[in-house]
């Protein structure tokens, strides 16, 4: 959301509402005129707010899922109520296999003025969805976002200005949006891989929560319980805004992740990776950058190690391929923005 708002303010004089599931974090981590508690008021509490807008951006992120589609689209539907002009804005799509949920997908989204989704993938979902109209690919607006200066001394409080080799490890939980992850399994994995980095590398790891509302924390605390080697393992422990996080990974030497969204700051920031791809979005990020890795369902910890091994060995080579692949990404991104500005003159 902070790479939507910026590019918003750098375009256009505009107040933005955003209306949140979790409105005090928003409050605290945005510059926004207005806060809106969307998951705890009625549709006729809503209903003024989207009455005062002049356009309604649905986005960002993996919102259009079986389990809650239906929640991120009630304003959309108001929206739609009122004729307020409504746009998707790189939205991530699916798992969307529940008959309900695709229907809803597609009828909403039909009427909206714009659609946009961030991978080629999305777009193929809400096809299998039915939705036949125009669905524009650009980029996730995260790969928009620039470094911010960090708090004083938070290198020296999160460990991380010794001068030591650094790896950045990234969990998440099973959840609504990844039903199909079994956590022990993953543990084990990332325990084994921490375990191997820290020998093999002569490297410390650094587990990196990136959505402090989810369980992200507890699931590294998983982690490092299962390995051999913990006392070379910490959990990042301040609050930052993303852009601080994304300066944060420039003091890493290598990353192994899960989170989309750390594996675009890693790319961002041209620090090798090995992704587990637990999702079609992370797959289509491999992709994107011309990259390997199979579906974490086939990876088992001896070849988890052997790509790990390997791209380390390899780590000048895939830094040159993610400097290379960015810009393919980064100008779609873009693009996006421009399409927001567009519908706002038109209205």
């Amino acid at each position: 959301m902070q790479s939507i708002i910026e590019q918003l303010r750098r375009s256009l004089q505009t107040e933005i509402t955003v209306f949140s599931r979790d409105a005090e974090d928003t409050k605290l981590r945005h510059k926004v005129e207005r806060v809106v508690p969307a998951r705890e008021l009625t549709r006729e509490e809503v209903l003024p707010e989207i009455e005062k807008l002049d356009l309604f951006v649905l986005g960002g992120g993996g919102i259009l899922y079986d389990a809650e589609a239906k929640t991120y689209l009630r304003e959309v539907e108001l929206a739609h109520e009122k004729g307020i002009p409504v746009m998707t804005y790189a939205v991530g799509v699916g798992p969307l296999n529940d008959h309900n949920a695709q229907k809803l997908v597609r009828d909403t989204l039909y009427r909206a003025d714009v659609v946009t989704v961030r991978q080629r993938g999305d777009k193929k979902v809400l096809e299998e969805a039915g939705l036949e109209r125009e669905i524009t690919v650009t980029a996730d607006p995260a790969f928009l976002l620039k470094p911010e200066t960090l708090p004083k001394n938070a290198l020296r409080h999160e460990h991380m200005s010794t001068g030591d080799r650094l790896v950045g490890i990234s969990v998440r939980e099973h959840g609504v949006a990844a039903p199909d992850i079994d956590e022990d399994f993953y543990h084990g994995l990332l325990a084994n891989a921490a375990d191997f980095i820290i020998e093999r590398f002569d490297a410390s790891v650094v587990f990196v929560p990136m959505e402090g509302r989810m369980l992200d924390v507890q699931h590294s605390h998983a982690v490092i319980s299962k390995m051999l080697r913990p006392q070379q393992a910490w959990v990042l422990k301040g609050t930052y805004t993303p852009g601080q996080l994304l300066t944060l990974m420039k003091y890493f030497d290598f990353a192994v992740g899960m989170r989309l969204h750390f594996l675009i700051f890693a790319a961002l920031q041209e620090i090798p990776f090995v992704a587990l791809p637990y999702s079609e979005k992370v797959s289509g990020l491999i992709e994107d950058l011309h990259l390997s890795m199979p579906p974490m369902e086939q990876v088992d910890a001896g070849r988890l190690l052997a790509y790990i091994d390997e791209s380390w060995d390899k780590r000048i080579s895939l830094r040159t391929k993610i400097k290379r692949g960015l810009p393919r990404l980064i100008k779609p991104a873009s693009e996006t923005n421009k399409m927001v500005v567009d519908l706002l003159k038109k209205g």
